[in-house]
């Protein structure tokens, strides 16, 4: 790994210009419940664990002021952490659900559904399709699976994801490429496991593949000239569609972040409310390439 790489907001190690994102219209709006985890996955994108707080957990009166702001967005996800260890997860879920707003919660689906399934049945008859869940699979694979998420680990999952299906949540599932396998191998292998378990998933538009994050490998870092020669364009990022709120441990407010992968870095922090949100952002980030330009991932795609 370079460590002079990633270190100057305008221009890469070789003296190139950076390559930026502008915001073009806010189409989905992340809010990261908090850093706590009840699993301690390897090579986790934002580092959560037991005894990771470094976010603090939100409450409705730190996202109500967001949801206020919203003009044309109609997407909201909730991420973590585990969005279900909150203790105003209930709470929250309804605050967005009430303003006719879309919600997608993250989830590992791992134990930490049992204890809210009355009320998530309460809100599905309320608000419909428009309270969504998207189980985290690691792989098809129980040995693959619980390699990351610890022993059990797949059982437990598969478990909550059975009571989901039968009480017709809807349902979508994130899975990392973590195999050398293709698209194909890898929507056929969930299909074929799904389906041995009585779920019911259409993984042709409910499964989303995310790229493997390794901390040792060399990422290039994208320049302005990148977007020709990848035949890729910066309207197509995570950041030109999408922002995150986070609550930082000790702080009074929560602020805006680009996306969901970008917590901790200080030179991302945007503002304190959306409008200030709105500023360029340029790539300065191993994360921007490895997950966004180079994996072409998105957070709130499942294709």
């Amino acid at each position: 790994m370079n460590d002079q790489k990633f270190q100057d907001m305008f221009k890469t190690a070789k003296g190139e210009t950076r390559a930026s994102v502008t915001l073009k219209k806010l189409n989905t709006l992340w809010f990261n419940t908090g850093t706590l985890c009840n699993l301690e996955c390897k090579n986790c994108y934002i580092e959560s664990s037991p005894k990771n707080d470094r976010l603090s957990y939100l409450t409705v009166n730190d996202v109500a002021p967001f949801l206020e702001e919203l003009e044309d967005c109609k997407s909201i996800g909730f991420t973590g952490g585990e969005p279900f260890l909150n203790p105003s997860i209930i709470s929250l879920i309804e605050c967005v659900l009430q303003k006719d707003l879309e919600l997608l919660i993250l989830t590992n689906a791992n134990r930490v559904i049992k204890k809210h399934r009355q009320e998530l049945i309460r809100l599905k008859s309320l608000y419909g399709h428009k309270l969504k869940i998207r189980v985290s699979l690691d792989h098809f694979s129980k040995e693959l699976h619980d390699k990351e998420r610890g022993q059990g680990a797949f059982d437990k999952t598969i478990e909550e994801l059975k009571w989901l299906d039968e009480n017709n949540f809807d349902l979508s599932i994130a899975s990392r490429s973590l195999a050398n396998e293709s698209q194909d191998e890898s929507l056929s292998g969930h299909q074929h496991l799904l389906s041995s378990c009585g779920i019911n998933i259409n993984l042709e538009e409910k499964l989303v593949i995310f790229p493997e994050m390794d901390a040792g490998r060399d990422v290039p870092e994208i320049t302005t000239a990148c977007w020709g020669i990848l035949s890729k364009s910066p309207d197509d990022q995570m950041c030109a569609s999408e922002r995150m709120i986070v609550k930082r441990k000790g702080e009074d407010y929560p602020v805006v972040m680009p996306c969901t992968l970008l917590a901790y870095d200080d030179q991302f922090v945007l503002g304190k409310d959306l409008k200030s949100a709105k500023k360029e952002v340029f790539l300065n980030h191993r994360f921007c390439a490895e997950f966004c330009v180079l994996g072409g991932a998105s957070c709130s795609k499942t294709k």
